[in-house]
């Protein structure tokens, strides 16, 4: 119950900012057109208010129907668009509650003949900026949804000391955060499918979150992944979704059953999925490391299944190695400074929120302000880290400025002369 209580607070007070701009912003809006537009904008309101609970409910049971899915996922953008409103119409309160203020102490300090007044009024163009900044939002949502399969290929070479010389130039491609329950195209995933082999990867790295909670929604798909090959393997790791932790179960079997299923799908793909452990991996009678952690988190609301002292037992110290695993906080948490040997770190997990912005200049999303490192290459010392920004989607059924990705790494002796791209 307070947890309800504490959910609808805010959502409360965002629809009445929202609702606030609305109405100042139509104020000079004849009736009975006033009427009618306020009248509609309540009844999309409502339904942008309840779309958060509709989403909970359907989203772990399966959508009635592609319609009730887009609406819902629709009015989601609305409720987006709606916290921009309430944002702008609060600045322009804020400033409008200054002003009062202050001709108030002018007023209480000037001299009895002298009168100031000031009424408490909104600015009907304050409600306006409000409604196109909204606007805009939803509008610009609902455009990424048309761009939920618009696959980017982002390549990268990585200079590493002491790289031994039959993995230079070592190809490897990096899928993350598939979520295979959020699909409704199954010719573009394919098409993704084949970009990704049309890269000519030595090895292909899965870095977790194949569905969205249960294992049958990659079933559909397991045929178009089955696809993925590299002469040195596919390998992957369970990512938090996996684990069908956001779904009430039966019983704890039934849960159990759910990974297992999962995991017997991996491996009927053509996938070594990596559980806490480490492989050799051989090319030119040299070797590498490759570990896979399941998700282990640096947050404390994301779980901790992951062993990496464990996945390391057994393996010489002295030889470098990959680590994939799925939340990149467990780079700064766990792995940088502590074990030298893992040059290289492969995660995923944030999606880039599915939304920002990125330039040669500029990079922003809001999901920099929960993790520090959350899209492209990060490096301290000689150890680097990777977070690719996700192949599919979830929550939000599109990609508003951070494209769906595709990594291509190439691995390459350093040099004096080397420099990152």
């Amino acid at each position: 119950m307070r947890t309800l209580f504490f959910f609808l607070l805010p959502l409360a007070g965002i629809a009445y900012y929202a609702f606030t701009a609305v109405h100042t912003g139509l104020r000079d809006v004849d009736e009975p057109a006033r009427q009618l537009l306020m009248v509609t904008y309540g009844l999309v309101s409502l339904g942008a208010l309840a779309s958060p609970i509709l989403y909970s409910r359907w989203s772990s049971v399966g959508w009635p129907n592609a319609v009730v899915k887009h609406s819902v996922h629709t009015l989601i953008a609305v409720l987006l668009g709606q916290i921009l409103m309430a944002g702008v119409m609060f600045v322009g309160d804020l400033f409008t509650g200054i002003r009062a203020v202050s001709i108030g102490l002018q007023t209480a300090w000037s001299t009895p003949t002298s009168h100031s007044t000031f009424a408490f009024s909104r600015n009907p163009a304050v409600g306006q900026l409000a409604m196109l900044s909204g606007g805009v939002l939803i509008l610009g949502l609902l455009y990424g949804v048309f761009r939920r399969y618009r696959y980017q290929v982002r390549s990268v070479q990585l200079p590493i000391s002491g790289l031994p010389k039959a993995f230079h130039g070592l190809r490897i491609v990096q899928l993350s955060d598939i979520h295979s329950g959020s699909f409704d195209n199954p010719q573009a995933v394919s098409k993704g499918v084949d970009m990704a082999m049309g890269l000519n990867p030595d090895l292909i790295l899965f870095t977790g979150d194949l569905v969205n909670n249960r294992a049958d929604e990659f079933k559909p798909y397991l045929d178009i992944f089955a696809r993925l090959d590299a002469p040195l393997g596919v390998y992957s790791v369970l990512g938090n979704h996996d684990y069908g932790d956001y779904v009430r179960w039966r019983s704890p079997d039934a849960k159990q059953a759910n990974l297992h299923t999962l995991m017997q799908y991996q491996r009927q793909a053509g996938w070594r999925l990596l559980l806490n452990e480490s492989v050799t991996i051989h090319k030119g009678g040299d070797a590498l490391t490759l570990i896979g952690v399941e998700n282990w988190s640096g947050r404390a609301n994301f779980s901790r299944y992951g062993n990496l002292q464990k996945a390391l037992s057994n393996t010489p110290a002295n030889r470098q190695a990959i680590l994939i695993s799925h939340d990149p906080s467990h780079w700064g948490a766990e792995v940088v400074g502590n074990y030298p040997q893992i040059v290289l770190t492969l995660s995923g997990h944030t999606h880039g929120m599915q939304f920002g912005i990125e330039s040669r200049w500029f990079k922003w999303s809001p999901v920099q302000y929960f993790y520090k490192e959350w899209a492209g290459l990060y490096q301290l010392g000689h150890q680097y880290l990777y977070v690719n920004r996700g192949f599919g989607f979830l929550g939000y059924l599109g990609r508003l400025g951070m494209p769906p990705e595709i990594t291509l790494l190439e691995l390459v002796e350093q040099t004096s002369t080397n420099t990152h791209r």
